[in-house]
């Protein structure tokens, strides 16, 4: 399978600088690569982003992490491989994902105060850039018809 096009953010040199810089915001964060890799991970499970899906547990694989935790990632509710931290970060991931599923507040107090117990406001900063950008690029790859294992330059 071949892509529709060049991914738009490549195609556009400011689109790749303005992505780069949210991506250098998100590093300077303080969340760890793992974690930014498992909530990038989630965020395309849900979206359906083949590419992404697969670059982010390459990623993860690379790092060292468990094949128990990467494939729970999707069932991450019932699995017992992640901390409180996690889970947190996961339901925030989760929600604002899925904004059109809402029937309420798009992230409830009681989400919020979980996140805020575990990550202090540069975290959740980085933590809601992440989960932006990787729906962003989700969307872009869905337009476009970005193949997994796909060279993204």
């Amino acid at each position: 399978m071949q892509a529709r096009m060049k991914n738009p953010a490549f195609v556009l040199p400011d689109g790749m600088k303005g992505i780069g810089a949210i991506f250098k915001a998100v590093n300077q964060g303080g969340l760890s690569q793992e974690l930014q890799e498992i909530v990038g991970l989630r965020a395309s499970q849900i979206n359906g982003c083949s590419a992404c899906v697969h670059a982010h547990t390459a990623n993860l694989v690379k790092a060292g992490e468990s094949t128990e935790r990467i494939a729970a990632v999707g069932a991450w509710r019932e699995a017992p491989f992640f901390s409180d931290a996690e889970r947190a970060a996961l339901e925030l991931t989760d929600v604002l994902t899925r904004l059109a599923d809402r029937s309420t507040d798009a992230v409830p107090d009681e989400l919020w105060d979980q996140v805020a117990d575990h990550y202090d406001e540069q975290e959740i900063s980085a933590l809601l850039l992440l989960i932006g950008v990787t729906n962003l690029f989700n969307r872009l790859n869905a337009a476009i018809k970005e193949p997994a294992g796909a060279s993204w330059s």
